[in-house]
């Protein structure tokens, strides 16, 4: 049981756990279609577009173009891009209206400046947070990531992403690059209350500050959840990302440093001093 709790960029890289069978099983299972529709329009709503005009927008991990079937439907002219070579066949196979380029979002996004009207991205910007390589540093993907997308946007325009973040300190390492990169934005959650219902939309802005739209069923939210967090200049903290932050305890520190290694950094050996605590000095 536990097994099928666990989050896919932990069980293998995205270019083989989207593998011919997982492709094909992800865009067959009509569930899977309905919640990519949904979270596409969520998405496209952020995205702020002018009404009753055709745009080009950019689908950053598009799998086998379910968001980009939105796309289509609501009139925009898309491109996609994802590292899945098997995800890219079923959206050829489907006959999809956008065009695909195989690219690891990771390495930067090769398109010219002020390409795009806007940018959409369904479930994939979490897996920059993994590294998967010895040469991959989340932080320096992250950025080369946002900072290519930043140009490759209009002035003005907009980016979306729909992400799972593991913790809040993944939401402060992605939002940190993004800020780094030029854009401003935040985070804005549907849902707070809900642990089934609830979304977590990372609303980007290039080269133009505007209002952080509202979270959806935030009516009625505590006012200990927050419904959206806005960025532009200081870092921000999601400490109620899952309510109460959890006490740094021993735990937690070897937690935090087995993350560390997993992701190529330099740590320091586990003694039996590591996370004890200090006695204060007077």
């Amino acid at each position: 049981m536990a097994s099928s709790c666990r989050r896919p960029e932990h069980m293998a890289p995205p270019e083989i756990f989207y593998n011919e069978e997982e492709a094909k099983k992800y865009s067959q299972n009509s569930r899977m279609i309905e919640i990519q529709s949904q979270m596409s329009e969520r998405a496209v709503e952020l995205l702020n577009l002018p009404e009753d005009q055709s745009c080009f927008l950019l689908d950053v991990g598009c799998g086998s173009g379910l968001s980009g079937d939105y796309l289509s439907e609501e009139g925009h002219y898309w491109v996609g891009v994802d590292i899945s070579t098997a995800m890219l066949n079923v959206a050829l196979d489907r006959d999809v209206e956008g065009d695909l380029v195989l690219g690891d979002m990771g390495e930067g996004m090769p398109f010219r400046a002020g390409t795009f009207d806007g940018c959409i991205s369904i479930s994939a910007l979490q897996w920059l947070c993994n590294a998967d390589k010895k040469t991959h540093s989340p932080p320096k993907r992250l950025y080369t990531f946002f900072s290519t997308l930043y140009s490759s946007l209009a002035r003005g325009a907009r980016a979306v992403f729909q992400l799972y973040p593991e913790n809040s300190e993944q939401l402060e390492l992605i939002t940190s690059q993004a800020m780094k990169a030029g854009f401003s934005g935040g985070m804005v959650v549907d849902y707070p209350n809900s642990t089934k219902a609830k979304k977590f939309f990372l609303c980007l802005f290039a080269g133009v500050s505007a209002n952080l739209p509202k979270g959806l069923g935030t009516e009625s939210a505590d006012k200990g959840v927050p419904s959206q967090v806005q960025f532009t200049g200081q870092r921000s903290r999601f400490k109620n990302m899952k309510g109460k932050s959890a006490k740094k305890g021993k735990d937690w520190v070897l937690e935090k440093k087995e993350r560390r290694r997993r992701q190529g950094r330099e740590v320091r050996a586990d003694t039996k001093y590591t996370a004890r605590q200090r006695r204060p000095h007077f």
